[in-house]
């Protein structure tokens, strides 16, 4: 599979749209759109990548010079000066011992900052850069490339230590993630590119992360390693992976160019922000959230997404509506402490992305099935696994405590804006989505037949209205063969899309 960014033609509009197009009648078959070119509002986007803020040219007051020429000696230095130390790194490629496990050790509150031009390189020999369970740790102005950390494992913050601050550094060029995340951790100002894996891989071993957050950060390019084709189905994948984050504020990033999905929250996560980002041209969906509570996902500018992977699975021949954003059995939750009690999708701009939003719901995926992908795995709502079993699980409170729901996601005022001719595609890349399978499995699961259909459809509290749509949308209910123009997916029985529309000047 060919990197969608390598192929791009166009230079890369960074503001949110304001697009302009045809009008269209309610309920009338969907012409093939005539959109307007976009009109720019002011919007910074974070083009950190290629403009890299430098830098103290000079050590600071106090500071612990490190030498590039002296092979090892950042690490040596660290382990003979005490916590709470500030390491200047001279200019040059920083090097260290030989051994592929030699790496960085920080003490708490130790503080790394680069000189314009360092970089410390693993050589594609060491596997990590900085690790160890130290709090506080700051790292800034520096350049880490080259390390060879083993999959689903990273490279700096290795062992996912809490309150680290990574600003203004470059990780780039290195196998698995070139980021793991510990509670209380802020990533600001920096480039995560080029990583093997994941840009950064949001998950640790032994409790909770929180506090988290993502701000002002271009993730590009991640994944090169393409670990969905060598690990088929693995979901190992993305330019970020969040896994049982509890609080996240996830801001004014660049997320593009990714192979596969651009941002992924995968299990357990709750209490998201996602907000002011520009998502586009990911292979994948820009943002997954999937088996996780309770979340806003707002004024994102969402564009060229999903081209290669929809794409695919539409020359397949697969019916599934495989969208640009996409809830996988994740709702709004009140019973979870969060700032909000739903999912929310509002004031975004998604334009000439492979399908718009699919909420979707496997009712064969619940606590203690064999169908369950995130394996021993269950909701927030049931801490005993083995207690969703027969014949407790077919009744109250199991029944739904058992069952990731995507339920309560209200999503409203966004501009849905999709030319085919963009897009280069006839059908499958237009449409909207809510539905689930018919449930057959196991043969003990009190989820079978249309239950879950007929519940994400008309019971849960899935919502579409006050939204602006330009070009032939399509909306698919219950299952993919209920492919329902505009006016069937508004009327009885779906009620969809109050106060929609399909006249470019209503806003949204």
């Amino acid at each position: 599979m060919r990197r969608h960014w390598a192929l791009a033609a166009a230079p890369l509009a960074l503001a949110l749209l304001a697009a302009t197009g045809c009008e269209s009648t309610p309920g009338a078959p969907a012409a093939e759109p005539t959109v307007a070119p976009s009109t720019s509002v002011a919007r910074s986007v974070a083009r950190v990548c290629a403009k890299p803020a430098a830098g103290p040219a000079k050590a600071p007051a106090g500071a612990v010079t490190v030498d590039p020429a002296v092979v090892g000696d950042l690490a040596t230095k660290t382990k003979n000066s005490p916590p709470n130390t500030t390491f200047w790194l001279r200019p040059g490629k920083h090097r260290l011992d030989p051994d592929r496990y030699s790496q960085v050790i920080p003490k708490k509150g130790n503080r790394y900052l680069g000189a314009p031009g360092a970089v410390l390189d693993g050589r594609k020999t060491n596997r990590y850069a900085f690790g160890g369970t130290a709090r506080d740790v700051t790292i800034r102005h520096l350049t880490v490339q080259r390390f060879v950390a083993p999959p689903d494992e990273g490279v700096v913050n290795h062992d996912s230590a809490d309150g680290w601050v990574i600003e203004h550094a470059t990780i780039q060029h290195n196998s698995g993630a070139g980021l793991m995340a510990g509670a209380r951790q802020r990533v600001r100002a920096s480039c995560l590119r080029d990583n093997g894996q994941y840009g950064m891989n949001a998950y640790k071993a032994t409790g909770r992360i929180s506090g988290l957050v993502v701000e002002g950060n271009e993730i590009v390019g991640n994944n090169t390693d393409d670990w969905e084709r060598r690990r088929k189905g693995c979901g190992c994948t993305g330019g970020i992976k969040f896994w049982a984050v509890n609080g996240a504020d996830v801001r004014g990033n660049w997320v593009h160019d990714n192979r596969g999905t651009g941002l992924w929250a995968d299990t357990n996560n709750n209490d998201f922000r996602i907000e002011d980002n520009v998502l586009e041209a990911n292979d994948g969906a820009a943002l997954i959230y999937e088996t996780s509570y309770n979340a806003v996902i707002r004024k994102n500018t969402v564009r060229r997404n999903n081209w290669v992977e929809g794409r695919r699975y539409a020359d397949r021949g697969d019916s599934f509506p495989f969208a640009t954003i996409y809830l996988s059995e994740s709702g709004g939750e009140p019973r979870i402490r969060a700032r909000t009690d739903k999912i929310e999708i509002y004031r975004n701009v998604l334009e000439n992305n492979w399908s718009g939003i699919t909420l979707w719901e496997n009712a064969d995926r619940f606590c203690n099935s064999p169908a369950n992908t995130s394996s021993g795995e269950c909701t927030l709502l049931v801490k005993n696994t083995d207690r969703c079993a027969r014949p407790a699980i077919a009744t109250a409170p199991l029944y739904a405590d058992c069952r990731w729901k995507t339920q309560r996601v209200d999503i409203h005022d966004n501009r849905f804006v999709l030319d085919k001719s963009v897009v280069e595609c006839t059908v499958k890349c237009d449409r909207m989505a809510v539905l689930a399978n018919y449930g057959t499995y196991p043969d003990w699961s009190p989820y079978q037949g249309e239950r879950v259909a007929e519940a994400i459809t008309r019971k849960q509290h899935n919502r579409w209205h006050d939204n602006v749509y330009l070009g032939p949308w399509k909306f698919v209910a219950r299952d993919p063969s209920q492919v329902l123009d505009f006016g069937q997916w508004q009327g009885t029985p779906y009620q969809q899309d109050a106060g929609s529309t399909f006249r470019a000047r209503d806003g949204g």
